[in-house]
């Protein structure tokens, strides 16, 4: 089921939050309001979709602050910088902490729902992309201890009989083993194979 995404917007000024939820409902975007990075934190549930529509200058933890916290506890929610105070320093400083934005107060309506629509597109891509990773990745969770130890070497272009003098084992047995990791796999070719390995970035030593 997917979650809608949510813009969550941190500013200690009420007429700020105020003023911006009324452009987001009107632009049919859901969003929530905190009136401090540490209200946030307390509220926010990692892996909750969306954006961080944030303000710099705050009474307790600060703008830049507040994205360092976030990268210590390893969420990765976009961030957008939304600010009257910004500079070239500050603002140097939050994009390579990574930050996907940095705005200066006031900005047009329409300008902030472009940049904000923009990051949670890209955002649902990436999601996208990481689901169906996975999905491909959990093909290879019922194999067997001997199948992930035959299944680089099969990656690798060796033959089954070079397969069972490498680990001591009859050529019948890898025969077996290959067919099992084809079928569990769902795959019907060594290149289809090499390609779900390299997807899913095993085994490790086969990729550049």
């Amino acid at each position: 089921m997917n979650i809608e995404p949510c813009i969550f917007i941190v500013d200690d000024d009420y007429a700020v939050r105020d003023g911006l939820g009324l452009v987001f409902e009107t632009a049919n975007l859901s969003y929530q309001t905190f009136d401090s990075a540490e209200h946030f934190l307390q509220a926010y549930c990692p892996g909750k979709p969306g954006c961080l529509l944030l303000d710099m200058n705050m009474p307790g933890l600060n703008g830049l602050e507040l994205q360092d916290e976030l990268r210590r506890r390893n969420i990765h929610l976009p961030i957008i910088f939304l600010t009257a105070h910004g500079d070239i320093p500050t603002t140097v400083r939050a994009v390579k902490a990574g930050a996907v934005d940095f705005l200066t107060k006031p900005v047009p309506s329409k300008l902030l729902i472009e940049r904000i629509q923009a990051v949670l597109q890209h955002e649902a891509q990436i999601h996208e992309k990481n689901m169906t990773e996975r999905a491909l990745c959990n093909r290879l969770n019922n194999l067997t201890s001997r199948e992930f130890e035959i299944l680089p070497l099969v990656v690798q272009g060796h033959s089954n009989k070079e397969i069972a003098q490498q680990l001591g084992i009859s050529y019948r047995t890898v025969e077996i083993h290959r067919a099992r990791i084809l079928h569990k796999t769902g795959v019907t070719t060594l290149l289809e194979l090499a390609r779900l390995c390299e997807a899913c970035k095993f085994p490790p030593e086969l990729i550049p």
